[in-house]
């Protein structure tokens, strides 16, 4: 459990510094540009990078359980969370789960955004 741990968390430390450096030169390219461009980049490269891992580890069996824990848990979830999001999002839709897929792209959007506008709030009151 300890070495699991440990691998998840070296990932997640590698997935932080990716991002920051990914959505850094990516936010320079556009300096004229209010809208996220980093952020967007980083999401979508997430998203393309578990998806093609998982197709991988399912269909040719090269990814182990542990090297699996450090890419998609560690590397991909310090990179961004919102490939995770993604990845579950359609494993629903691929088993028929059509509404359950759709509650939770509406619940992860509307709630995230809710608990950041109340987090905001309570920020600034105290």
């Amino acid at each position: 459990m300890l070495g699991q741990i440990v691998l998840v968390g070296i990932g997640g430390c590698l997935g932080s510094v990716f991002r920051y450096l990914l959505s850094g030169i990516v936010q320079r390219s556009f300096p004229i540009s209010e809208f996220p461009f980093g952020t967007l980049v980083v999401n979508v490269v997430g998203c393309l990078l578990i998806g093609l891992l998982h197709g991988l580890a399912e269909t040719k069996q090269i990814i182990g359980p542990e090297l699996r824990l450090f890419l998609m848990i560690g590397l991909l979830g310090g990179f961004t969370t919102f490939s995770t999001f993604g990845y579950e999002t359609l494993a629903l839709m691929r088993d028929a789960e059509v509404f359950r897929a759709m509650g939770n792209v509406v619940l992860q959007v509307l709630v995230g955004l809710t608990a950041v506008w109340l987090g905001d709030i309570l920020g600034r009151v105290g």
